[in-house]
C-alpha cells in the first residue's frame, strides 16, 4: 500500500516538470590561437540562482537583465574552466545579447579565452553551471575549429570532457548520442508515461465487466512487444525526418500533442475505446513523440561527419531506455495483476493522475501558461 501510495504521489509531482528539461547551449571556436565562446543560458535558470526580476512583476525586461550583466558574467565563468593542451586559459565576458529559443529567452555571454599559446591540439571543458541546484542540467556543448566541428552533453556525471580539434572517432560520438538517448527517455516525464499508459492494461483483460487479470505471461509479453515495437517503429521514422529537416514542425505544436497523446492513452484505460489493438494507439502516437526526440537531438548538434552514427546512436539509445523501463515495469505488474492494489490504486488511480497530469500540460503548451512552480 505504501509503495503504491508513493507511486501515485510521485505522479502527482511530475506536474512541476511539464516544461523542457534546463539545459544551456556553449559554442567554442578555435581559430588558430583565439578562442572565443558563446554561450546561451536560460533566464529562467538564471532568475532561480541569482535573481534578476528587481521588482518582482515577473517578467524579466532587457533593463533587469543589463542591470546584472557584470554579476551574470561572474556567476557563469565562475562555473566554466578551459584549457587547452593542459594549459588554463583565462576567461572574460566581450558581449551581452538576448535570444529566443522553443522553451523561452536566452541570455546570450560572449566571450573571450586567453590560453598563451600559439596553437594546441585539444581543449578541455569543466562545467558545473548550475549543477548544485538542478542535477538534471545538462551543457550542450560545440567546438568549431577549421577542420570541423564536433558535439558533447555535460552534466553532473560528465562534468569534464577533452576534445581532440582534429576531431572524435565515430564510435565514441555512437556512444555520447546513445547515452544521450538513454538519458532523453529517463527525463522526458511525457514519453515515460505515455509508455507506462500503454502498459498498465497489459497485465490485464477486458471484459463485459471490465478488467480481469490476465492468465498468462506469454500473451501479455507478446502484446507489450507488439505496443513497444509500434512505438519504436513510428518515432524512429519522425525522429530521423525531423532531425534530418526533412520535416519540421512548431515546438509548440509538437509539445502540445505529446501531452494529449498522454491524456488520452490515461483515459482509454478508465474508458476503454481501443482494447485489442493498442499497437496502433502506440504507432500513431509514435509519429508525434518522434519529433519531441527530434527536437532534443537538434539541440545536441549532429555531426555533419557522422549524422548517421549520431542518429541510430541516439535512437538505439532511446530503445535502451524504454526496454529498461518495461523490464522493470512488466513482470512487478504481472505479479500484483490480481490485487486490489494494482487494479484500484496503480491501474485505475495511475491512469486517473496521469490523465490530470497531462491535461495540465496540454493547457501549459497550448496557451504558453506555467499553472505550476518549476
Amino acid at each position: 500500500m505504501r509503495s503504491a501510495v508513493a507511486l501515485l504521489l510521485a505522479l502527482a509531482a511530475l506536474c512541476a516538470h511539464a516544461h523542457k528539461p534546463s539545459d544551456s547551449y556553449l559554442t567554442i571556436r578555435a581559430d588558430g590561437a583565439a578562442l572565443s565562446g558563446q554561450w546561451d543560458i536560460a533566464l529562467r535558470d538564471l532568475e532561480h540562482a541569482i535573481g534578476l526580476d528587481s521588482n518582482g512583476d515577473g517578467a524579466i525586461t532587457w533593463g533587469e537583465l543589463r542591470a546584472r550583466q557584470s554579476d551574470l558574467a561572474a556567476y557563469a565563468l565562475a562555473r566554466l574552466e578551459l584549457r587547452a593542451d593542459g594549459r588554463p586559459c583565462r576567461l572574460a565576458a566581450t558581449g551581452h545579447l538576448v535570444d529566443e529559443h522553443s522553451d523561452g529567452a536566452y541570455a546570450v555571454l560572449r566571450f573571450s579565452a586567453d590560453c598563451e599559446a600559439q596553437s594546441y591540439r585539444e581543449i578541455e571543458i569543466a562545467y558545473a553551471l548550475f549543477f548544485d541546484l538542478d542535477p538534471t542540467h545538462r551543457g550542450l556543448l560545440r567546438v568549431e575549429h577549421p577542420s570541423g566541428a564536433v558535439a558533447g552533453v555535460l552534466g553532473p556525471e560528465r562534468p569534464r570532457l577533452a576534445l581532440p580539434l582534429a576531431g572524435v572517432s565515430r564510435l565514441s560520438q555512437f556512444f555520447d548520442y546513445a547515452r544521450e538517448g538513454v538519458w532523453h527517455i529517463w527525463i522526458g516525464f511525457d514519453h515515460v508515461l505515455f509508455l507506462i499508459s500503454l502498459l498498465l492494461p497489459a497485465a490485464l483483460s477486458a471484459t463485459g465487466r471490465g478488467w480481469d487479470a490476465a492468465e498468462r505471461f506469454a500473451p501479455v509479453f507478446w502484446d507489450v512487444f507488439k505496443v513497444v515495437t509500434a512505438f519504436t517503429v513510428a518515432h524512429s521514422i519522425t525522429l530521423s525526418l525531423a532531425a534530418l529537416a526533412v520535416i519540421q514542425l512548431p515546438s509548440r505544436l509538437i509539445e502540445s500533442a505529446i501531452a494529449l497523446s498522454v491524456m488520452l492513452a490515461a483515459l482509454n484505460n478508465l474508458q476503454p475505446l481501443v482494447l485489442g489493438r493498442r499497437w496502433i494507439v502506440a504507432f500513431v502516437f509514435g509519429l508525434v513523440h518522434g519529433f519531441g526526440f527530434a527536437s532534443v537531438l537538434t539541440d545536441l548538434g549532429l555531426p555533419q561527419g557522422a549524422l548517421l552514427v549520431a542518429l541510430v546512436g541516439f535512437n538505439l539509445g532511446v530503445e535502451a531506455g524504454q526496454l529498461a523501463i518495461v523490464s522493470l515495469f512488466l513482470p512487478l505488474a504481472f505479479r500484483m495483476r490480481r490485487t486490489w492494489i494494482y487494479r484500484r490504486m496503480i491501474f485505475s488511480g495511475g491512469s486517473a493522475v496521469i490523465a490530470l497530469i497531462a491535461s495540465v500540460w496540454l493547457i501549459e503548451r497550448l496557451f504558453d501558461l506555467r499553472l505550476f512552480p518549476g
